[in-house]
Parts: structure tokens; sequence; C-alpha cells
């Protein structure tokens, strides 16, 4: 089966697993990952060939996305644990981020990390225009590309939230636009280690995308959702290894 198809087909599942919406108009967003409140999932209409959540089920894999705006101070944590468990995840990165913290960009990616984008400044794709999206991607993979030679090829919008025009700006640029279909929601107020392994633990992992920030009580929960992972079967990973783009 072609990548693109799979990933069409692996997003129809992973909405109807996720009990998720059909939403024909401009906005399309997810749980939110800053600030804000916290949003249903919904999607656009033909968005199949763009966005994925998931892949289906069987693959035997699961993979961990980290974004990153923020937490330079947890994240040679997290590296740590990555090391010491022998597991490599993927961090989408803002482009400013990696401006101001290059040493910790390039430490991520010399351990075996994938690093992909999550755009320049955090603009929330809905409350901005295509070109201004357009810009904030372009930059983006230019501070990468001088930084570390990697070209992104996928994109997690900020705070999940997207709109018809930010798919049709993805095709367009060959962009793949990632979501998630296990969130930590690690920025909430009483997001205990306890509380983000539940969270992640009660979800299908088997091809699923789990979505979790540098956050202290997230790095605490890390080890033991790698350990029950395994135990299930599953091998963690980063976002490539599940074979959509």
């Amino acid at each position: 089966m072609k990548r693109k198809k799979m990933a069409a087909v692996a997003a129809g599942f992973c909405l109807l697993a996720a009990g998720g919406l059909l939403w024909t108009g401009s906005l399309s967003a997810g749980p939110e990952d800053g600030d804000g409140a916290y949003v249903e999932t919904v999607a656009v209409a033909g968005e199949e060939d763009v966005v994925i959540r998931c892949a289906p089920a069987g693959t035997g894999r699961t993979a961990i996305t980290c974004n990153v705006d923020w937490g330079e101070d947890v994240i040679p944590g997290l590296l740590d644990i990555c090391r010491e468990k022998d597991v490599t995840i993927t961090f989408f990165v803002t482009g400013k981020w990696a401006e101001k913290n290059p040493w910790l960009l390039r430490k991520m990616y010399l351990a075996g990390h994938e690093i992909q984008s999550h755009g320049y400044a955090h603009t929330l794709c809905s409350q901005a225009s295509a070109e201004k999206i357009r810009e904030e991607l372009e930059k983006t993979e230019e501070i990468l590309e001088e930084l570390l030679g990697v070209t992104p090829g996928v994109f997690a919008p900020p705070s999940g939230d997207y709109d018809a025009g930010t798919v049709e700006l993805c095709r367009t640029l060959g962009y793949t636009l990632s979501l998630w279909s296990a969130d930590t929601i690690d920025w909430r107020e009483g997001s205990t280690a306890e509380v983000i392994k539940e969270r992640i633990l009660g979800k299908e992992l088997d091809g699923g995308i789990v979505l979790m920030h540098p956050k202290e009580e997230t790095a605490k929960a890390l080890p033991e959702l790698i350990d029950e992972m395994r135990s299930r079967g599953l091998e963690p990973g980063p976002l490539r290894d599940l074979g959509l783009y």
C-alpha cells in the first residue's frame, strides 16, 4: 500500500476510534498543547492524504512525539531517559526555540532523535493567514537546514489547531500534518506523573502517536510508559517508524 494511501486509511480509523467529528467548515483543532481551552478533535473534509493521527493497529509500534517551544531545562533529562531506555523519539521544535538553543538541538539530533517542525513562533494556524504560516514553515526549514542539515517534512501545528487552508498549504509544500491519538495533556494543572500514565496507558497504543511536552512530571512518567509499552509487545520510537510518510 502506498504511504499516502496508508496514511489516509489510518487517519479515518483514528477518527472513528476516537469518536471524532467531521467538520466541513474552516476550523479543525485538537486538544490544546499550550495555554487555553481543551478542544474536541474535529476534521477537515478531504484531509486524509495530509493529516495523520495514528497508524493502523497491528504495526507493533508506538510513536512518541514531544512538542518543543520551551522546556530546555527538562530536555537534557528526557534525553538521558531515552538513552538509558535505548529509545529515540520525534521532537517537533519551533524555529524560534531552535535559534535560541542550537547546542541542545544538535544534542537531540546527534542522539538519533527525529527533528521536525512545530512552526516558528507557536502561531495558531486558524488565526493567521496561509501566507503567514508559509513564512513560518519556510523560516523554520531554513533554521533546521542551517543548524542540522535537515529539511523537515512533517509539521505539528501548535495546539493541534489547523483549518482547511493549513491542509492545502501542507499539501502544496509537501508536508505531512501530524496530530496524535494519545495526549498526555501534561500542560494542565494537576497533571502528575501518575495522571499522565493513566491518560496514556488507557489508550490504544498499537500504532498510536503519543503527544507530550518537556515537563518535569512527563519526564518522571516516561520510563514507566516505555516499560509498559514494551510489556504489551510494542516498540516505542519516533514517528518515522510508523511508515506514514
